[in-house]
């Protein structure tokens, strides 16, 4: 009897064990995003439902009503500096991203409810931001829910949200030109200083292009064979309208890059950018030429 115990204790206990070993697919898979943005990041983590055969949005979805924007707990959205979110201030810090879906306009919320298990406690004094954004339909259907961000520039990107054949755009800005000039300011007076990437910035932000062409000379002085530099400054001299100077600077860029691992991809660019000048000094020529003849006129006697 002892030993038909311990066989049965036995059975029983492997087959808990197995159970707890036992893993099945998600249904509604959870997916974090840590998106580099402005001088910080963004950090989303959302669940991931699928269709399914469903119809989603105005049945499982229903219109009017806040959506948890996915399944599971409410969808977390983190803010590494403060932003502009549809043009309303938001400060750093994590917030519950919730939705208010309807046929061609969606209402978004932030809300402090980090904790909520979906749109469960709710509450909308807890709303730091609400805004109305428009619904677009897709041409093909997306069979699973589908957030992510696109259209990312030095200070703005686009949140996209897509699940069946709708979608919508949520725009949010970071105001980083006024700090991040200061920083560059501060930067400039210390030791090792970052002459590229404040040049870098200027150009890229179409800030001061003068500051852009001079610590650009100045991070060159530093690293003369830095082709990477050298095609910054032709871009630079271009944007300054120096084509002279632009061409120079893009010859130096090829020379500095050959035997590099990068050798073709800067021929291309600088080629590219020199294509670009000649073929735009020519249509100035031509413009000039046709501007001069029909400005003249003929006279008879």
């Amino acid at each position: 009897m002892k030993r038909l115990l311990f066989v049965l204790l036995f059975i029983a206990t492997a087959g808990m064990v197995q159970a707890q070993d036992l893993k099945t697919p998600a249904l509604s898979p959870t997916c974090k995003i840590d998106q580099a943005f402005s001088t910080s990041s963004i950090e989303l983590s959302y669940s991931r439902p699928s269709m399914r055969g469903r119809k989603i949005f105005g049945e499982l979805v229903p219109y009017g009503k806040v959506w948890r924007t996915g399944a599971n707990a409410a969808t977390k959205i983190k803010f590494g500096e403060d932003i502009e979110i549809g043009g309303k201030p938001v400060k750093a810090g994590e917030y519950a991203l919730y939705t208010i879906p309807g046929t061609w306009e969606w209402e978004v919320v932030l809300n402090k409810g980090t904790g909520n298990w979906g749109a469960y406690g709710y509450d909308s004094t807890g709303d730091v931001a609400r805004i109305k954004v428009k619904a677009e339909q897709m041409k093909m259907p997306m069979q699973t829910f589908t957030m992510d961000f696109s259209n990312i520039t030095l200070n703005s990107c686009d949140l996209f949200l897509g699940w069946e054949k709708t979608m919508i755009m949520i725009p949010i800005v970071s105001h980083n030109n006024e700090r991040i000039t200061a920083a560059i300011d501060k930067a400039i007076n210390k030791p090792n200083i970052p002459y590229f990437q404040a040049a870098n910035y200027y150009f890229e932000s179409d800030g001061d292009l003068e500051k852009a062409n001079m610590y650009c000379d100045k991070a060159l002085e530093q690293n003369p064979k830095a082709y990477y530099m050298w095609l910054l400054k032709a871009r630079i001299e271009a944007k300054l309208g120096h084509k002279d100077e632009a061409i120079a600077a893009a010859t130096k860029s090829m020379e500095a890059a050959k035997g590099s691992a990068a050798e073709d991809e800067y021929m291309r660019n600088n080629l590219k950018l020199i294509d670009e000048l000649n073929s735009k000094s020519s249509d100035t020529k031509m413009e000039h030429h046709h501007s001069g003849h029909s400005g003249s006129k003929k006279t008879s006697k």
